[in-house]
């Protein structure tokens, strides 16, 4: 939605108020529930438009050469949306304003509203389509304790009798099988949770079953990762915290925090949980001066914000500065890189492979290590911009980071995939949104909890 919600604009002219304006106009709409329409909304890649963004163009001023201000993108933008809001323009037989209240894509003839009806009928075994405590019993073993119920099992759960009696031995049950070895342990299911952040490669794995290459110990990542999403820890902590965690033991494997450890190297003062970890440093700062590759990543691990799909774009004034010649400044590239600039310069002093200075915070590390590099690139500042707001620090990016709608969202969207196979449908958004609001306030950031709350709802109950 860039090009589109930023006024069609080259990118110096570009109109950051535009995915607020569209949020302003559909308050409701699943894309505006704690995050904005990304710019595939009206866009294949821009500048090139879909047909929701081209039949949206046609109403934007006509005839007004662009780009246009921001004052005239701001005026028009409204009435262009209601000016198409009956038109179907991607074709697929639903109008564009119920598409966007349904939470499909009016610029794509392949995503359709979700017709909400369930067919039900007759099954001897579970209620089609109602939640169904028996259904929820032998799925949540399955996934939580890695085990089915045996016949016996199942015969005790029903003769509990009451549904509230059953509910209340599902929540009992759910608390044991959290402390699995099969949830929590090594290769567990939060294991797999966290592998899309951590992306371990064996060959240069260090400690534990290390590799050929051993450069860092990725376990560190996973430890501190599984302590942050269970018991009654805060989930932030995996961004924030100045501790490390170590694993022992299986069948329980159990999990302490501790100061220091032998494989992390980054001080106290400047650590940010898995953000700063030595297997983050060495395997997406590794040689880079100005370490874009590790901000994106965290961005897209941690919040579920893809610079690549042009999610989470925030363009930020006078932005791209390309202190490192790179190019970016290019019409193809700044766009992004407005963003993404910004987002990765609170990486600065994070240092990579250098041998002995390797996964340290070096102060000076531009003028320390690539002293022959482009003069401009001493000028990178340690101040940056993330969602929109300024940060000094990667601890200041750490805390906006995990404080916000989208750290919430990516949380629960996570358990969502895992437990249930695929991300939040439209029909599903209700209760989806539900969940990941009441992690941010009732729960206050405790996954435990948050799944309870997840196995009650329709989608996870009802067969």
């Amino acid at each position: 939605m860039l090009g589109l919600l930023l006024g069609f604009a080259t990118p110096a002219g570009a109109k950051p108020g535009g995915p607020g304006l569209f949020c302003a106009e559909y308050p409701t709409t699943p894309a505006c529930q704690g995050t904005q329409p990304a710019c595939t909304y009206c866009h294949v890649a821009p500048p090139q438009r879909n047909a929701y963004g081209a039949a949206l163009e046609t109403w934007l001023l006509p005839g007004r050469p662009r780009p246009l201000s921001d004052a005239d993108f701001a005026q028009a933008l409204p009435a262009a949306l209601r000016a198409i809001a009956n038109e179907d323009t991607d074709g697929d037989k639903a109008p564009n304003q119920f598409e966007i209240e349904q939470g499909s894509l009016p610029g794509d003839a392949r995503s359709v509203p979700p017709s909400g009806i369930c067919g039900g009928g007759d099954n001897p075994q579970f209620k089609v389509c109602q939640y169904d405590t028996r259904f929820v019993y032998r799925r949540l073993l399955s996934d939580f304790c890695g085990v089915s119920p045996t016949y016996a099992q199942l015969q005790a759960f029903l003769a509990l009798g009451t549904e509230d009696l059953k509910r209340a031995f599902i929540d009992q049950e759910l608390d044991r099988c959290l402390q699995s070895d099969f949830w929590r342990g090594k290769h567990g299911q939060l294991w797999k949770v966290a592998h899309p952040k951590i992306r371990p490669v064996g060959s240069i794995k260090s400690g534990e079953d290390a590799g050929q290459i051993p450069l860092a110990d990725y376990y560190d990542d996973y430890a501190l990762f599984t302590w942050s999403q269970t018991d009654d820890h805060d989930a932030r902590e995996v961004l924030t915290a100045r501790y490390f965690v170590k694993r022992s033991g299986a069948n329980p494997t159990t999990y302490a925090s501790v100061n220091t450890l032998a494989s992390q190297t980054v001080d106290a003062a400047h650590r940010a949980g898995n953000m700063t970890s030595a297997w983050t440093l060495t395997s997406f700062v590794m040689f880079t001066a100005l370490p874009r590759n590790a901000a994106s990543q965290m961005y897209r691990a941690y919040l579920g914000l893809d610079i690549a799909k042009q999610e989470g774009l925030h363009s930020v004034t006078n932005e791209p500065r390309d202190y490192d010649a790179k190019g970016v400044k290019a019409e193809q590239c700044a766009a992004c890189h407005a963003t993404l600039d910004p987002l990765s310069y609170p990486y600065r002093n994070y240092n990579g492979i250098s041998g002995a200075l390797s996964n340290r915070y070096l102060p000076n590390r531009l003028e320390l290590l690539f002293p022959n590099d482009v003069e401009t690139l001493k000028q990178t500042p340690e101040k940056g911009v993330i969602l929109g707001q300024p940060v000094n620090d990667l601890l200041e990016w750490a805390q906006i980071a995990s404080n916000s709608d989208a750290f919430a969202i990516s949380t629960v969207t996570d358990y969502w995939k895992l437990l249930l196979g695929h991300a939040p449908t439209p029909e599903e958004n209700e209760e989806f949104v539900r969940t990941w609001k009441a992690l941010r306030t009732t729960h206050d950031y405790r996954v435990q909890k948050m799944l309870h709350d997840l196995i009650r709802t329709e989608a996870y109950g009802a067969p």
